[in-house]
């Protein structure tokens, strides 16, 4: 069996978690609410983001954390799903679907972030995305 692809990952049907820390973890504290998402509660919540706006991931961390009355979000697991749309997205793109159609992961990649570079594409890419964005 070979390795799934990226749109695979995404569509595995996941529920989302609430852990209460009992140790401190990514910036919380012990006896907060720490919520860990899902690739799909990633994805609607870049899809959501309007035309020409942009948020950083700790944004996307602390309004899902709030939607779902917690604390705060798992940074690891938000980052890696915030990975799996974006390889999802690149994934439909190399198919020929245009960017206008698929999830619009350069409104919380930027070309500097950590992430940009583990992508299979030029992170000059991901700011001309924004910049395009930004000016229609």
């Amino acid at each position: 069996m070979g390795k799934k692809t990226a749109r695979e990952k995404l569509a595995v049907e996941k529920t989302h978690r609430k852990i209460v820390l009992d140790k401190a973890f990514g910036g919380m504290q012990p006896g907060e609410k720490m919520l860990v998402a899902t690739p799909q509660i990633v994805d609607a919540y870049i899809r959501d983001i309007p035309h020409g706006e942009t948020r950083t991931i700790p944004q996307l961390r602390a309004d899902l954390a709030t939607r779902e009355a917690c604390d705060g979000a798992c940074p690891l697991s938000s980052s890696i799903f915030v990975r799996i749309v974006a390889e999802a997205a690149l994934e439909d793109m190399a198919d020929g679907i245009p960017p206008s159609e698929v999830s619009p992961f350069w409104r919380v990649v930027a070309g500097a972030d950590k992430i940009a570079k583990k992508l299979n594409i030029d992170p000059d890419w991901i700011d001309q995305q924004r910049a395009l964005e930004a000016a229609s």
